[in-house]
């Protein structure tokens, strides 16, 4: 099974890479109010239980893809 997890910095958290992306826009003539910078990770599990594929990521969020004190995720699954 197949999972792709997104990790953002959690709202109230600063983000300087997405300041900078922020302000670069304005300066290019983008009318944008917010950008923040994240992280796409691309897993595949040798399960094709969604339960348990859950379970897994779950647990390596928590290990080692996020910092949970400043980072939130998402998760989302595909069948392969």
């Amino acid at each position: 099974m197949r999972a792709t997890v997104l990790v953002r910095p959690k709202p109230g958290i600063l983000d300087p890479q997405g300041q900078a992306v922020e302000s670069s826009l304005r300066h290019l003539g983008f009318k944008v109010s917010d950008a923040r910078i994240g992280r796409l990770v691309d897993v595949d599990l040798a399960t094709d239980d969604k339960a348990e594929a859950l379970a897994q990521l779950e647990r390596m969020c928590e290990q080692l893809l996020t910092n949970p004190l400043i980072e939130s995720y998402e998760i989302e699954l595909e069948h392969a």
